[in-house]
């Protein structure tokens, strides 16, 4: 009876880890479901991300009128805390509290961080755009509320994603680490195409009430799933604790032996740029399909879904590669090379009229970033120093998300420039151009790298 039982059960588990993507991230200390509850703080990042890179930038744009260099410019706001990610995951390393905690305190600052931006970000933008009777507010007023706003999402954004992949990484075992940090991107990736679909249909008849009720429900949201996903995954202990005689290490001396490490600077670099390739069309890609191809606000939110779901495929592509022993620097090499034609089927999407042309270069984009993102990522954490997990997430990060914001604001400031000289459509088309060209230097600066797989 017990055998009858007992191989179906297995049989079960093999379909499980065979279909279910990372089904084997998970362990007797780390069982999927409490994975999955601490995953959930992506989920919330993912939201964020979806709102002001995907939702805001259109209706700053074309219902708000803002013009298009200064959303480039307060979207990648929140990205000027990106280069403290490895200070904050050092910092986290080596936290002392009297609760005995590290990670836990770091996550519940950088949830209060989002709350508060989220809570006042609506009725700025109404008073930068000047709107009912937000109109009569000094312009002053929304540019500093707005600055404030997602400046202080952006804090909160990075602390809480940065400490939360490290804790993750603590609590996984050595061996099924890289699995966890895989699984933790995937969630990401659907927070932003779940939330992108919410705000469209949210959004769908656009008004201010609908504005402020969808950015402050994302407020609530947001602190919601990060006290559940951070309810007992840290155990307290009392070498924690301030006054240990543990002395705490020089940030400087670790970060300097972690770029000691081979191809580290090199490996750094490969990152900004493919991240400055994959990035500048961040802020673009809606407001191109909704003023040269006619997509509604619904339709061009649903675009962030499409972009993430291409990423979402390409991570977990990437993932069966890479769990296989492929090279990482080959996998990150490979989805470079998708984007280049995927960016020269968005530009002859506009001649053609063509929304089927644009949506399939978007997928695309999502693709090779999704390969080229999960390939620098395990890159990083082959390399990371024992003992200095969220150094290593914080210094990719950092290079990541700095790159990410400079990337976005030149979108924005390229294609107003550009606007001045030529039709609209050809201002859209040069940032993408650039966008190739950045993609064929990543390509050559890694192929060192391919060849010398550490």
């Amino acid at each position: 009876m017990n055998t009858s039982v007992a191989k179906p059960s297995k049989n079960w588990i093999k379909i499980g880890a065979k279909f279910l993507p990372f089904a084997d991230a998970a362990s007797e200390d780390l069982p999927l479901s409490r994975l999955l509850r601490l995953s959930l703080f992506q989920i919330s990042v993912g939201m964020a991300l979806a709102l002001l890179i995907g939702t805001l930038n259109r209706v700053m744009i074309v219902e708000l009128h803002v013009p298009a260099a200064l959303v480039a410019v307060m979207v990648s706001l929140p990205l000027l805390f990106a280069p403290f990610r490895a200070i904050i995951g050092f910092r986290s390393d080596h936290h002392r509290s009297h609760l005995g905690w590290r990670r836990v305190p770091y996550i519940w600052m950088g949830t209060l961080l989002q709350f508060g931006g989220f809570a006042i970000m609506p009725f700025a933008l109404l008073v930068l755009g000047g709107l009912g009777q937000a109109s009569h507010a000094p312009a002053w007023v929304g540019d500093l509320g707005a600055g404030m706003a997602f400046l202080l999402v952006g804090a909160g954004l990075h602390t809480t994603q940065t400490v939360g992949l490290a804790l993750a990484t603590d609590l996984a075992p050595p061996q099924d680490r890289p699995k966890v940090v895989g699984l933790m991107y995937v969630m990401l990736l659907l927070g932003i195409i779940m939330s992108s679909m919410v705000f469209g249909y949210v959004l769908e008849d656009f008004s201010p009430g609908n504005l402020i009720r969808t950015v402050q429900g994302a407020a609530v949201i947001t602190i919601s799933l990060n006290v559940i996903a951070l309810w007992k995954q840290e155990g307290r202990s009392r070498s924690r604790q301030p006054g240990a005689d543990e002395q705490d290490p020089d940030f400087m001396a670790s970060f300097k032996l972690f770029c000691n490490g081979e191809n580290a600077v090199r490996r750094l670099w490969a990152i900004g740029l493919g991240t400055l390739a994959f990035s500048m069309e961040d802020i673009l890609l809606e407001p191109f399909g909704g003023e040269i191809l006619g997509f509604s606000v619904a339709q061009t939110t649903y675009l962030t879904a499409v972009l993430a779901l291409g990423g979402l495929t390409g991570f977990a592509w990437a993932s069966h590669v890479l769990g296989r022993g492929g090279d990482p620097f080959k996998m990150a090499s490979r989805g470079a090379m998708v984007g280049i034609p995927a960016f020269i089927a968005v530009i002859f999407s506009a001649p053609q009229a063509s929304a089927s042309l644009f949506t399939l270069g978007v997928v695309f984009i999502g693709f090779g970033a999704g390969l080229f993102g999960h390939g620098t990522l395990t890159a990083t954490m082959d390399s990371a120093p024992p003992g200095q997990a969220g150094l290593a997430l914080g210094a990719w990060g950092a290079v990541q998300a700095s790159t990410a914001g400079a990337a976005m604001a030149l979108g924005g400031i390229i294609r107003d420039l550009a606007a001045q000289f030529t039709e609209s459509a050809m201002a859209y088309s040069t940032v993408y151009s650039i966008e190739v060209v950045l993609l064929l230097l990543t390509v050559l600066i890694m192929n060192p790298l391919v060849k010398t797989k550490p």
